[in-house]
């Protein structure tokens, strides 16, 4: 049975057990406890106490720990890795070369970013001022299912270099690797109470996310559920920073090189079965490279392999569950009706060995318009769908068309027109002839309805660290009144 774990170890709770099931095989790999009303408060409580202590470190103290946590997870990448895989379904090619050191990757930068945090001094006429920046408080991070360690570490990461205290609250389900995480973090000289993580599903979240102690909320999740966390924060006019999703365009324009637009494209929509918020699954191609274009990524995708997740030759793993793979499925079905043309994929993969499991082809939409609901809406799996347009106004416009704003990328050799399409699209983080590469050094985050705030980066510290304005007098203060 998985527990919460607060203050430095696992406690038990009296809620209701759910399962976590591996998306590949439909077994249950464990059950999981969901923290009821006490052990809430009682995370609270634990986060209080931590905060009080870990405030106190200095920068260089918390960046000191934090690499020990960092070498615990590169020494662990591959049992965290595989561990990933049985709970999200995903390639171990990925998580043994992704998950785990992108997660590293967060808390190496931030480590190094803690002891660098600092105020201003402001010189006045018979008086000086200064600015500190301390810690907001109490933290709660919302992860999602689809990079479960790496999530937790991109919002612990920032939040422990500024001094703040973490409650984090995995995605039911996927509910292993973030304990993991907080025992690494013990083992690095955290405080107990720094990180907590509580279990359970949205009610857990909601009754965490308008707790008077809570300062600050960060999120990882879909639109809807960040409308909720907003609106719940709000009750108590809390901070919040909300990573959600998107219907991204890419842009490749006919004097693109067509095996990096192609490979790019295949990185977009099938890497992690398509479950990536950024994915760049409208793809609108100039019509001269079109026809060249849509037979290579066909040919590509075709060729993926659909399997075991655990074995090193697969590249497309499980949708993360029957639900979901029913909802993708649902889309394939709708795009074909809608009068898209299907060039590959959506199929259910014919090995036996595979019956058991969420697994969806990589598919390929051809003969697309803008107003059919598989261009519109965000899937989240592995289809992608193709567009033709003629002119670099008109891409732009269609590119802007949606209520999403998260990603956005461009392929063209012409340097003026790349910075220029880029400047004119209406998204929060942008590729020039590659895609989907998010670089901890970058902030990442959308606009419109993708999201609120960034990540990563020194954008981050402003999310988790609040400026206080200090004034000192050099003298005496007369009577106003005299």
């Amino acid at each position: 049975v998985v527990q919460s774990y607060i203050g430095g170890r696992y406690v038990p709770s009296s809620g209701p057990l759910f399962a976590t099931i591996n998306p590949a095989t439909g077994d249950t790999i464990a059950m999981v406890e969901t923290a009821d009303a006490a052990l809430i408060e009682a995370a609270i409580e634990s986060a209080q106490q931590g905060f009080a202590v870990w405030r106190t470190f200095t920068g260089t103290q918390r960046s000191r720990i934090l690499m020990q946590a960092v070498r615990l997870l590169h020494e662990r990448n591959d049992e965290l890795a595989a561990l990933e895989v049985a709970d999200t379904g995903k390639p171990i090619r990925e998580a043994i070369v992704v998950d785990v050191a992108s997660g590293a990757d967060a808390i190496e930068y931030f480590a190094g970013v803690a002891p660098t945090i600092h105020g201003e001094h402001v010189d006045l006429s018979s008086a000086f001022g200064y600015t500190r920046r301390e810690p907001v408080g109490l933290c709660l991070g919302i992860g999602a299912w689809n990079y479960p360690l790496q999530i937790a570490c991109w919002k612990s990461a920032p939040a422990l270099a500024c001094g703040n205290a973490m409650i984090f609250k995995p995605a039911e389900l996927t509910p292993l690797t973030a304990v993991k995480l907080a025992e690494i973090y013990t083992e690095a000289g955290l405080p107990d109470g720094v990180f907590n993580v509580v279990q359970g599903d949205g009610t857990v979240g909601a009754a965490l996310g308008t707790h008077r102690a809570i300062s600050k909320v960060s999120l990882t999740g879909e639109v809807g559920t960040g409308r909720l966390v907003m609106a719940q924060a709000a009750s108590q006019l809390m901070a919040v920073t909300l990573e959600l999703g998107g219907k991204s365009p890419i842009v490749i324009f006919d004097d693109a090189d067509l095996e990096s637009a192609v490979n790019a494209t295949l990185l977009a929509n099938f890497y992690t079965q398509g479950e990536i918020c950024s994915n760049g699954t409208r793809i609108f191609v100039q019509r001269a490279l079109h026809h060249q274009f849509v037979a290579r990524l066909v040919e590509k995708a075709s060729a993926l392999t659909v399997g075991d997740p655990s074995l090193p030759t697969t590249h497309i793993g499980a949708l993360i569950s029957a639900d979901h793979t029913a909802k993708v499925r649902n889309y394939i079905e709708l795009g074909i009706s809608e009068g898209a043309t299907l060039a590959c994929g959506g199929a259910f993969p014919e090995d036996p060995e595979l019956a058991r499991g969420n697994f969806v082809a990589p598919t390929v939409f051809t003969n697309c318009t803008d107003n059919m609901r598989i261009v519109q809406e965000e899937i989240f799996g592995p289809v992608a769908c193709v567009l033709v347009f003629d002119t670099e106004e008109e891409a732009i416009r269609r590119a802007n068309d949606t209520p999403f704003g998260l990603a956005a990328g461009v392929f063209t050799n012409n340097l003026a027109r790349a910075h220029r399409v880029i400047a004119a699209l209406d998204a929060g983080t942008t590729w020039i002839n590659t895609y989907n590469i998010t670089p901890i050094e970058l902030p990442f985050g959308g606009v419109k309805q993708s999201g609120v705030g960034r990540e990563n980066s020194l954008a981050a510290i402003e999310h988790y660290t609040r400026r206080k304005s200090v004034y000192v007098e050099l003298q005496p203060v007369s009577d106003p009144f005299e």
